[in-house]
């Protein structure tokens, strides 16, 4: 139905574009996802509830998985609760969800998301490993927010001239949390197959998701913009142009977002945030995008957000 409202509402051109999309998009019939936090959780639990396919948690920890199946069902349990589904559907979406910690349990997976922490390595040595495991046809995506899809794409081939698996790696850039947010962002590295995208595109139209496609570029579109507008918040916490209370409530009160940008920070996560400044600064050269000092120091106490319970704000 969304994907039917979309299209109806757009030009002619853009209509046809469409179209073509589609029909150049593989079916997904099983999807795996690697990484059982917060994020890769959000996506395998979207993917139950809203395209019905069934989703191969993967995860080195056990604890990890356990701590994100007792999420999905708390969430589910609440969408029952508030009569957004019923009690059938969330014990057939539970249902789908098959966590295991081997990776090689992705060997008949249509469509693969990676969505394990912000380290170029990691994420490297996974996509070498996916290239291996995963069906030729198989699509590799990455949930980076930050890192290079074209470098990603290199990691899943020892011979650059061979192209059959790093055309078929792309990013499919979620936006947290997963079950809330409607935007993707969809962004394909110079290795990328026109097929693979559309196949990209068109799954996360399956997943209630609306997508937008950017080119491999530092930060992409979402992180390009939005973290230098939560760094420069920070600059001006430190530098006493305001206190925080007060930098919050004129974005929220005068831009009319639903947070402000140091509450939004401690959502997102702030070494996350550093993270993703630090790839903004050393892959542009650019010092608009240098990391604020407070925002290190932070970090570097371990204060991160929300979800280490002391950020700009406390949540003991």
């Amino acid at each position: 139905m969304l994907a039917r409202t979309l299209v109806q509402k757009l030009p002619t051109g853009a209509r046809a574009f469409s179209s073509t999309c589609a029909r150049n998009a593989a079916e997904v019939k099983k999807l795996g996802v690697v990484g059982a936090g917060q994020m890769g959780l959000g996506i395998a639990l979207v993917a139950a509830t809203k395209a019905g396919v069934p989703v191969t948690l993967v995860d080195a920890s056990e604890t990890s998985l356990d701590k994100g199946l007792a999420f999905a069902d708390k969430l589910l349990s609440k969408d029952v609760a508030k009569n957004r589904i019923t009690q059938d559907e969330a014990d057939a979406a539970r249902a789908l969800l098959q966590p295991t910690t081997e990776l090689d349990d992705l060997h008949s997976v249509d469509f693969v998301i990676e969505a394990v922490p912000e380290i170029p390595q990691l994420k490297f040595d996974i996509f070498s490993k996916l290239a291996e495991i995963c069906p030729k046809h198989a699509i590799l995506a990455t949930n980076t927010s930050s890192i290079s899809i074209t470098r990603i794409a290199a990691s899943t081939t020892k011979d650059p001239n061979d192209t059959s698996n790093s055309s078929r790696v792309v990013s499919t850039h979620f936006m947290n949390p997963v079950p809330v947010q409607k935007g993707v962002e969809i962004i394909s590295g110079l290795q990328t197959s026109q097929e693979t995208l559309d196949t990209a595109v068109e799954f996360c139209k399956k997943l209630g998701k609306i997508p937008s496609v950017s080119k491999d570029s530092p930060g992409f579109l979402a992180n390009r913009i939005l973290m230098p507008y939560i760094n420069e918040a920070i600059i001006c916490l430190e530098t006493g142009v305001g206190d925080r209370d007060s930098i919050d409530a004129i974005m929220k009160n005068g831009t009319n977002v639903p947070m402000g940008p140091l509450q939004l920070a401690d959502f997102i996560g702030l070494d996350t945030c550093l993270a993703i400044m630090k790839v903004l600064y050393e892959e542009t050269g650019d010092s608009k995008y240098r990391p604020s000092v407070h925002l290190r120091n932070m970090v570097d106490a371990g204060w991160l957000g929300k979800k280490s319970g002391k950020g700009f704000y406390d949540y003991q």
